[in-house]
């Protein structure tokens, strides 16, 4: 009976020896799975999935009527280059006439990877011209098998056109990540500049806010709105509609002449 006790004893707290091992080992997986660092390719993920749906700048455009337009922003993933950089279609037109058979103000290919090492950002956000950009118009209303297929975009990438180099946001911003062009920014040659710059703010409420502006030899500013960035927000799945609004501008031709006049989006 003593050798049984004994043994019984031994063995209890054996298991008892392994079930804390096993718990110390799950807890260090657990905690080195929470604290584990974001990888490069993570950032760059991020980054694509933030850019990519339908956003509006109505809320804007109700503020400020004379200096912002209900513009409707979408963008959607397009293919994946081999070394894993995510491409993106992007389009802008205005809201007020969306619906009708108007070619977008603006159409481009993003193209999101890891900043290279030796430079202290996070996302590289590069955007691109498009070989036949009518071939594109509403591509990501489109269903899949009526899209260009991947090796089709990749083959569509024209010329380069800007870079922005982004960095996650500190703690306590609005931003996750922000980021924008050198100061000497890149060739444009639209209404009279020699350059342009932007400046791009991803928010955490999925927020997208761009400013792109022109400016001559003598840098000064000849497209772009000045006031500040356009602020595009996600539509609403309730007010879908509304977006569409084309607020206090009552006719399309009007709408049209102010946006050409205004410098905001084109280039």
């Amino acid at each position: 009976m003593g050798i049984e006790s004994e043994s019984s004893g031994g063995w209890g707290v054996a298991r008892g020896l392994v079930v804390k091992t096993l718990v110390l080992i799950g807890g260090a997986l657990l905690l080195k799975r929470l604290t584990k660092s974001t990888t490069r390719w993570d950032h760059a993920r991020l980054v694509a999935r933030s850019l990519s749906g339908e956003k509006f700048s109505r809320d804007q455009a109700s503020r400020d009527p004379d200096h912002y337009f209900n513009f409707r922003m979408l963008t959607c993933p397009a293919a994946e280059m081999a070394d894993g950089s995510k491409v993106l279609y992007f389009e802008q037109v205005s809201a007020a006439f969306w619906r009708t058979p108007q070619k977008p103000f603006r159409q481009r290919f993003y193209m999101v990877k890891p900043c290279p090492k030796e430079l202290k950002c996070d996302v590289e956000l590069s955007s691109y011209a498009i070989r036949d950009a009518e071939e594109y118009k509403n591509f990501c209303d489109r269903p899949n098998d009526q899209r260009p297929l991947p090796e089709e975009v990749i083959g569509d990438i024209a010329e380069h056109l800007t870079t922005i180099h982004l960095k996650r946001c500190d703690r306590g911003k609005r931003c996750l990540y922000e980021g924008a062009t050198p100061p000497e920014g890149f060739p444009n040659s639209w209404n009279g500049a020699a350059y342009c710059t932007s400046e791009l703010s991803i928010l955490r409420n999925n927020e997208i806010h761009v400013w792109d502006k022109g400016y001559d030899d003598d840098g000064n500013q000849v497209w772009g709105p000045k006031e500040g960035p356009y602020e595009f927000k996600p539509a609403p799945a309730s007010s879908t509609g509304d977006m569409f609004s084309p607020l206090n501008f009552p006719l399309q031709q009007s709408i049209e002449k102010r946006i050409e006049g205004s410098f905001v989006l084109r280039e």
